[in-house]
Parts: C-alpha cells; sequence; structure tokens
C-alpha cells in the first residue's frame, strides 16, 4: 500500500514520532498523482499520513501548515519532513456543517488565518488561487494565451470574457495591506472540516500569502446565497458591518474567482475536444449546495465541465448587474486614492 520507496521515511516518521516502527492498522483515503493519503492507527488512535509525490521543495507546505496547527487552526502535526516528503497529523473525525453555521464559522476562522505571521509569497508562476489572473507574468500571458486559442467559448462569450477581464484587472490592483497568510484551496469543502465543535483547514500545498479576498470569496461561494448573508458572513470577518469599499472588494474578487474557475476547469474537462453547449447546467447556489453536502464529485471530467459552465453562466448574471459597474468604481477609485497619497 506505500510505495517501496516511500516505507523507510514512513518508518522513519513513525518512530520519531510515536516510537514505533509500524501503524497497528492503514487504510488508504486519497491515492492522487500529487499525494497519498492514509487513516493509520497508532497506539489505539487515528492519525492522517499523508506522503508527497510531487517533486518541488514541500517545505512552504509544512511551514504553513505547522503555524495554522499552533494556532488550533489545522490539526497537530506529529512529524514533518522535508527529505522524505512524509507528514503525520491528527484525524479528524468529519461531521456535517450546516451552511447556516459556516455561515459564521468559515469567516471566523478565515479571520485567526490571515491574522498569523506572514506566510512566504507566491511560490510558482502558476497557482490554485483565483489572483493568479491578477499577478502579471510569463505564466498568466501564457494560460491567456491557450485559454483564447482553445476556442473553448463561443467567439462572441470568449470576446466578453476577455473585456471584462481586463475592466477586473485594470480595477482591482494589489494592496499590501491585504496580503495576508491564506490557505488558497477552499473551493471544495473537503479541505474545510468540522468536528462538532469546531472548524479545521487542512492541505496546505496551495498556502502562501495572498490577497484576503481570495480566500473570502472563494469559501463564500460555498456558503452565501444572498446579499443578507454576505453582509452577515462579511460582518463576521470583518469585526463590524462591512463598508462600501470591502463590499465592492469583495464583489470584485468573487468575480475573479468565477473567472478563474470557468477557465480552468472548461479546459481541464474537455481535454480539448468540443463542449455541447446545449446541454442544460444546474442553478449555482443548487450545485454549491450540493457539493458543500458532499453530493458531487468534482474529479470526472464531465462534471468539470458542468462547474466550470456553471461559474461562467454566474459571472454572465453577475457581471451584467448595475452592482458590477459600481463595484468597479469604488474600487478603481480607491486605489486612485491611495497611490495620489503615497505620491
Amino acid at each position: 500500500m506505500i510505495p517501496q520507496e516511500k516505507s523507510e521515511g514512513v518508518t522513519r516518521g513513525l518512530r520519531e514520532a510515536f516510537g514505533v516502527p509500524e501503524a497497528e492498522d492503514i487504510l488508504m483515503i486519497k491515492g492522487l498523482a500529487a499525494s497519498l493519503v492514509f487513516r493509520i492507527v497508532v497506539r489505539g488512535s487515528p492519525f492522517l499520513l499523508k506522503i508527497s509525490m510531487r517533486t518541488n521543495d514541500p517545505g512552504r507546505h509544512y511551514s504553513c501548515m505547522k503555524a495554522a496547527a499552533e494556532a488550533g487552526l489545522a490539526p497537530r502535526v506529529w512529524y514533518a519532513s522535508i527529505e522524505d516528503r512524509v507528514s503525520i497529523e491528527d484525524f479528524v473525525e468529519a461531521r456535517p456543517l450546516p451552511a447556516a453555521d459556516a455561515l459564521i464559522r468559515l469567516p471566523r476562522t478565515l479571520r485567526a488565518l490571515h491574522a498569523l505571521q506572514p506566510f512566504p509569497g507566491v511560490p510558482d508562476p502558476i497557482n490554485t488561487s483565483c489572483m493568479f489572473l491578477l499577478n502579471k507574468g510569463a505564466g498568466l500571458d501564457g494560460f491567456l494565451e491557450k485559454f483564447r486559442a482553445s476556442d473553448i467559448l463561443p467567439k462572441s462569450e470568449s470576446d466578453e470574457l476577455f473585456a471584462r477581464y481586463a475592466q477586473l484587472a485594470a480595477a482591482y490592483s494589489r494592496h499590501d495591506g491585504n496580503m495576508v497568510s491564506s490557505h488558497n484551496d477552499l473551493f471544495k469543502p473537503d479541505n474545510i472540516l468540522f468536528d462538532g465543535h469546531r472548524v479545521w483547514l487542512v492541505d496546505w500545498e496551495a498556502a502562501f500569502r495572498n490577497d484576503r479576498y481570495a480566500d473570502l470569496a472563494v469559501a463564500a461561494n460555498l456558503v452565501v446565497t444572498n446579499d443578507d448573508e454576505e453582509r452577515v458572513y462579511l460582518q463576521e470577518y470583518f469585526g463590524a458591518p462591512p463598508d462600501e469599499y470591502q463590499l465592492a472588494r469583495f464583489f470584485l474578487m468573487q468575480q475573479v474567482a468565477h473567472l478563474f474557475y470557468t477557465m480552468a476547469f472548461l479546459s481541464i474537462g474537455s481535454l480539448g475536444k468540443p463542449i455541447d453547449w446545449s446541454e442544460p447546467v444546474p442553478e449555482f447556489g443548487d450545485l454549491q449546495r450540493r457539493i458543500w453536502a458532499g453530493e458531487i464529485d468534482l474529479t470526472d471530467n464531465h462534471t468539470k465541465i458542468v462547474y466550470g459552465r456553471v461559474h461562467w453562466e454566474r459571472f454572465l448574471q453577475n457581471t451584467r448587474q448595475a452592482r458590477y459597474n459600481e463595484a468597479l468604481k469604488i474600487v478603481s477609485a480607491e486605489v486612485g486614492r491611495r497611490g495620489a497619497d503615497a505620491s
């Protein structure tokens, strides 16, 4: 079950963490190209064993995970070896978290996370955060050129996508006051666990210092269904009713997230083949409710296409609202004011 080339590293971890050469029981939970994840039992207690199969240095991943664990936001880390790419953590027996409770618990958890000492910065030219679309560089240029050349969207919609993208990129600038320690992979609820008492964030491979609104917007997509809930969610995060600028910046980041998941999931799911645009897709809120409830698995390509299309429909709906243009004005004006103050 454990690859032969990793067995020595796992044994080393078990000896250092618990003083035993092997686990009493082991069950594979997840086996992907990026990592192998197991539930193990040692001295009668369950733990999570993860073996990274990536080729990059896991140092950033482990340092962020340990910082979150020390703050009580991630399960306790018993062992983490950069050399062996093996980590052992407490195992969380997850229970359902009602969306109404998540509306309160999630933003409070994110507020605590974002208050930690700053994580390292962006690790790679390409990453899993929706802020990737706003970080200029060769990686982004290549991604955009590839998507445009793929002809995944009908031409008229592709033209609108890039026109709206240009608006967002021009209005939404990076501001150091919003760059905080971030998880960056909260679009799927698998990384948000509830044990009946508290929320735990897991899988920290994508963690780095990022715009606070990226985590906020992506997590909100799972549990926020209307304007009233949005205000409750943001008030729990900021500790006060959100002001005009906070609402506008949050709304624009939501559109960046919709755009990012549209492009990423349509590209991955289609595998270069034409998409059947006549096939009906669910409404955004219904899809997110089912994802939050664990009823939808995003691993198969057809579901990826549906997920990308639903985000695209939501993006079109939102960017054609008066709130979109108003948010562009508010954020652009604030960015301009801060630039004038700095000079």
